[in-house]
C-alpha cells in the first residue's frame, strides 16, 4: 500500500543528499560521472506523471490526460486531484502525505541546490499539488477521506 510513493520520495531526497554530499563530506565525494540535475528533473517529473485531475496547461507529462474528474461525487465532495500510487489508479492519502512532507522538507533543506539546478519551481508545483488534494480530502473537522 503506497510504497510507489515512499520509493519514489526517498529516492527523490537520496538522490538530492548524494548529489551534495561531496560539498561536506569526503568520503561521500561528489561522482561527476552522474548528471544530478537530470536526475532531480526526472524525480520530480515522476510526480507529475502521477497527477490524478482536470492537468494544467503546463503539464510536461504529455501522455498523461485529465482523469478521475468525478473522485468523491457519489459523497458529494470534490476529491478530484492528488496523485496516483505506484502507477496505478489508485490514491492512497497517508503515503501522498508522507511523499509532500518529504519533498517540502527537501525543498527546505536543499533550496539553493535545487534552485541552481533551475527545478525549484517545478518541486513547488508538485508540492502544491498534492498540498491542494489533502487539503481538499479534509472536507469537515471530523472528516479525511483516505
Amino acid at each position: 500500500m503506497g510504497s510507489g510513493y515512499v520509493v519514489w520520495s526517498l529516492a527523490f531526497c537520496c538522490t538530492l543528499a548524494i548529489a551534495w554530499a561531496g560539498s561536506s563530506h569526503d568520503e561521500l565525494a561528489l561522482d561527476l560521472s552522474y548528471d544530478y540535475k537530470d536526475a532531480l528533473g526526472k524525480a520530480i517529473l515522476f510526480f507529475e506523471g502521477q497527477r490524478s485531475g482536470k492537468l494544467p496547461a503546463s503539464q510536461r507529462v504529455k501522455w498523461r490526460g485529465d482523469s478521475a474528474l468525478t473522485d468523491g461525487k457519489p459523497d458529494n465532495v470534490n476529491l478530484v486531484g492528488g496523485y496516483y500510487d505506484a502507477g496505478d489508479n489508485v490514491k492512497f492519502l497517508w503515503p501522498m502525505a508522507f511523499s509532500v512532507t518529504l519533498l517540502s522538507w527537501a525543498a527546505v533543506e536543499f533550496r539553493n541546490e535545487i534552485s541552481s539546478a533551475d527545478e525549484l519551481n517545478n518541486l513547488r508545483t508538485a508540492i502544491r499539488w498534492g498540498t491542494d488534494f489533502i487539503l481538499r480530502a479534509h472536507t469537515s473537522p471530523t472528516t479525511l477521506y483516505t
